[in-house]
């Protein structure tokens, strides 16, 4: 329990290990978070699995990404614009699309996400972080 509670301390980006958009949206995290205060996880890893349960969200929803911060679950792009909140630069700024109706941030999600693969491809097993960026990531 030590550990997981460590891991609460930091936000964490739950993502589909498989799909390139998501992985270049990690790297693309990565690349602004200069005090590396994310954290990362596949969807598919034990950690996220259990993260899963714990939400009460079905194992088979790989379509989103999902943010974890301060016990709370953000999903879709509510979990996009949180994220970008926690980016240096002029990132932040986008969280000014939370003005636009969730129904319709959610539906513009949903589609992207649905065609992910068709548009960006799809990988045969999860990223394997560089040992640099190794620490970002829980298992």
């Amino acid at each position: 329990m030590g550990a997981d509670r460590a891991l609460t301390d930091n936000p964490i980006v739950l993502f589909d290990g498989v799909c390139n958009l998501c992985n270049s949206s990690v790297l693309f995290i990565i690349r602004r978070d200069a005090h590396a205060k994310i954290k990362f996880t596949s969807l598919q890893s034990e950690y996220g699995v259990g993260q899963m349960k714990r939400f009460n969200l079905p194992p088979e929803a790989l379509n989103t990404v999902l943010l974890i911060r301060n016990n709370q679950l953000f999903q879709k792009s509510n979990a996009a614009l949180e994220i970008a909140r926690l980016l240096d630069g002029i990132w932040p700024l986008m969280y000014a699309f939370k003005i636009v109706p969730l129904f319709i941030r959610d539906f513009v999600y949903d589609w992207i996400a649905h065609n992910r693969y068709r548009w960006f491809g799809k990988k045969e097993e999860c990223m394997i972080p560089s040992p640099a960026m190794k620490a970002r990531f829980v298992n």
